[in-house]
């Protein structure tokens, strides 16, 4: 049978690919944000920094030398994770993460989708494509699109059993052996993902089965424990699958960001250090808003791994702060093996 040999967590955020002296320019679009959500309720930028103002010394830690030693440690951690990954000699990778109108639009977004196709490509941005991204974005392409367009392999076989298994175990996963064309006008795999290939794997890719989970998009996202059973399953079809293949289990994105919350993420991580799993899966649907809903990425690899009985290894949290509002994104790096 197939082992999971490694399960590995990154966040995929701008922040880790531009030096901390541009991080200005996301700061920027914080500004005029109307809808920061923090702690369960919307704010707009400056009634957000006025109730964050006595929780602590944010001018300290949007000082440039700060700003540089969380990239510093953003960039160790990173470090960390490719020597895991390169350790573990995988054959093959479960790569969850998220998409963001970037495939699916209001056309059709999937709970959860399993792409068991033989092929997939990561294409880069025009620069017509570049100019329409969100202040600030742009610079961090490179981090998740090479300046050619690359032809992965898939993993049809792996991914055909895991969605037979999850519909056994009754997860109604949608199918895909064809991205399809989004919004920018081609079907390039989405940035959680790109970024793994790239910054992770350091484009030496090795075949992989995408899996997709709606974070963002309401009425249809899947609750934190709706995402860790389906986690186990997860782990139990790869498990299962014949042969003697040995699989990494990567997910990308979180954590709390574009407002940071390290209460919300310590509780999380807490629990995930602890193995208590019911704190995991009584995680409120409120507070999964913005880019903080990409945490559900990690949950399914917690409740693999938890299913897997593997140890967890290395953790790391890194909060990257860029205004007075503690608006940023904070990042989390962790491995089991």
């Amino acid at each position: 049978m197939a082992e999971i040999v490694l399960g590995l967590g990154t966040s995929h955020g701008p922040q880790l690919m531009v030096p901390p002296e541009m991080w200005e320019l996301r700061e920027a679009a914080d500004r005029k944000n109307t809808h920061l959500h923090y702690q369960g309720e919307i704010y707009d930028f400056d009634r957000l920094a006025a109730k964050r103002k006595s929780e602590r010394d944010f001018p300290a830690e949007i000082h440039l030398e700060r700003k540089r030693a969380r990239f510093a440690q953003c960039q160790t951690s990173l470090k960390a994770l490719r020597d895991a990954f390169a350790a573990a000699q995988a054959d093959i990778a479960v790569v969850l993460g998220n998409d963001q109108f970037e495939l699916f639009t209001d056309v059709n977004i999937p709970a959860f989708s399993v792409f068991w196709g033989k092929s997939f490509q990561n294409i880069p941005k025009t620069k017509e494509q570049m100019a329409k991204l969100p202040q600030g974005v742009a610079p961090a392409e490179q981090g998740y699109a090479p300046a050619a367009t690359a032809d992965y392999a898939g993993e049809p076989d792996l991914g055909k059993f895991i969605i037979d298994r999850l519909i056994d175990a009754e997860f109604d996963v949608a199918q895909s052996r064809q991205l399809p064309v989004g919004p920018f006008g081609n079907n390039s795999v989405p940035h959680a993902y790109g970024y793994v290939y790239r910054q992770i794997m350091m484009d030496k890719v090795i075949p992989s089965v995408p899996v997709m989970i709606n974070t963002h998009y309401p009425p249809n996202r899947p609750s934190a424990r709706r995402c860790f059973n389906f986690g186990i399953e997860l782990a139990r079809a790869i498990r299962a699958w014949p042969g003697q293949q040995r699989v990494a289990m990567i997910a990308s994105g979180g954590m709390t960001h574009y407002v940071i919350d390290e209460k919300f993420d310590a509780q999380v991580f807490d629990a995930v250090r602890a193995s208590d799993w019911e704190t995991i899966r009584s995680l409120p649907e409120t507070m999964f808003e913005a880019g903080t809903a990409e945490h559900k990425n990690w949950i399914p690899l917690y409740g693999a791994m938890a299913e897997a009985g593997k140890k967890l290894e290395f953790m790391d949290y890194v909060p990257c702060y860029r205004s007075e509002a503690g608006t940023g994104n904070a990042m989390g790096f962790a491995y089991w093996r």
